[in-house]
């Protein structure tokens, strides 16, 4: 099938990258005229593992290309996605101002039947609008469907590749039909293809991000107890989770939830809730405890180390989770606020995000080569992020770096007894 991607950002990219992959052809469109010369020149806008891999495949087989003539690309496509962001609006709602602005001129574009599918997260509603934007714009016959991506950042490839399910929102045969196909090579192996309404597909996305959000806040509340009672949060967590009806995902504490959906869908849904007046009092609570966890770290060295002025603190991780270099909501951000605030001084490091920490911090935070760099001289380490190669450090050289053996882990990556045993101080989420 000949594929139209609009927008190549995190989502628009893995997907037109991952279709290319499965034998169709296709054709990633964006307005930034450097972006797409980044593309073109075989290097990657983002980090996600696998990527990089699959777009110089596929450019190098004539599968994939990008451009930034939306209009050539529509025309030549029976398919045309729309994958350009929502921001969040002042008021927590989906700004859909560059989806409506896409899709006028996708209509404006077309030269024949087209199927238009949202593939941007939208709230209830959007492809209505769409569907309106599109007709006042064109007299050629169209199907507007609703595609919603689920897909963890670090591993969205092989979430695209092999999905749990695909959610289409489709309100016409002739469009159902050609989606079905196209994600056909996707669900070999037995994941459903779910066909609804467009405005159910619409919600499914979002509540399935606010259900793991609120998974994750109830588990940093019960962290939280844990710590208050002399409960260990791990075992708490191991018994809960081999209970089938609640399962062992999103149920380890930490110090809050980031990235570009969790924070921005929870608002989100609150925001089309309380348009039709209900007030969304669970998420409203989901929030707040977020909110509140990202703080957990600094109060605990503010309480062992009263003052923070002078102190230096290491930091591992600015990600907001492993395997991307996403920064957006990250818990780094509010913690390394609050070192500067203090008058505190910060080394960190992280294996991919640094470059975007540096856009952030700029010359606030000393960023360093590798994990053990930001130790020397600190007088203590606060784990922010989970990377792998923070789980099994070298304990005796982290002590002689450190100017005390202190450690603040808000990913729990070590265990109590372990760091007694290494004569660290060592404070940790929901464990005594």
């Amino acid at each position: 099938m000949k594929i139209a991607v609009v927008g190549t950002g995190y989502v628009g990219l893995v997907a037109g990258a991952c279709f290319a992959e499965s034998g169709n052809d296709v054709v990633c469109v964006d307005k930034d005229e450097k972006k797409i010369a980044t593309l073109n020149d075989g290097h990657m806008p983002i980090y996600e593992p696998g990527l990089e891999e699959i777009v110089r495949r596929n450019r190098q087989e004539g599968r994939l290309s990008f451009t930034t003539d939306l209009t050539e690309a529509v025309q030549q496509s029976s398919i045309v996605f729309i994958a350009v962001g929502t921001p969040q609006g002042e008021d927590g709602s989906a700004d859909l101002s560059h989806v409506l602005g896409v899709a006028r001129e996708i209509a404006r574009a077309m030269n024949g039947y087209k199927v238009i599918v949202d593939k941007s997260t939208v709230p209830v509603g959007t492809s209505d609008k769409v569907r309106a934007v599109v007709k006042a714009e064109t007299a050629h016959p169209f199907s507007v469907v609703s595609n919603p991506e689920f897909l963890k950042q670090g591993a969205a490839v092989e979430d695209f590749m092999k999905p749990d399910r695909v959610v289409i929102g489709a309100e016409d045969r002739r469009a159902e039909e050609m989606m079905l196909e196209l994600y056909s090579p996707f669900t070999r192996t037995g994941a459903p293809i779910m066909v609804m309404d467009c405005a159910s597909a619409e919600l499914a996305k979002y509540a399935a991000n606010a259900m793991l959000a609120t998974r994750i806040s109830f588990m940093n509340e019960v962290a939280n107890v844990c710590e208050l009672v002399g409960a260990d949060v791990d075992q708490v967590r191991k018994a809960i989770g081999s209970d089938r009806r609640i399962g062992t995902s999103f149920l380890f504490p930490g110090v809050g939830y980031g990235g570009s959906c969790f924070p921005k869908d929870v608002k989100a849904m609150m925001r089309f809730a309380s348009e039709k007046h209900y007030d969304f009092k669970i998420l409203q609570a989901v929030e707040a405890v977020n909110h509140c966890q990202k703080t957990r770290l600094f109060a605990k060295m503010r309480a062992h180390f009263g003052d923070m002025a002078g102190k230096t603190v290491g930091v591992w991780g600015l990600a907001f989770k492993p395997r991307t270099d996403d920064m957006r909501e990250a818990p780094a951000i509010p913690l390394i606020d609050a070192l500067l605030d203090a008058g505190s001084t910060v080394r960190a490091y992280d294996p991919e995000a640094t470059k975007v920490a540096k856009g952030i911090f700029g010359d606030r935070v000393t960023f360093t080569s590798n994990n053990y760099d930001a130790l020397k001289g600190a007088d203590c380490l606060a784990i922010v992020t989970e990377w792998n190669e923070f789980r099994r450090p070298d304990f005796p050289r982290m002590k002689t770096l450190l100017r005390e053996p202190i450690v603040f882990d808000g990913r729990n990556l070590f265990t109590p007894d372990q760091m007694k045993q290494h004569g660290f101080t060592y404070y940790s989420i929901g464990r005594a």
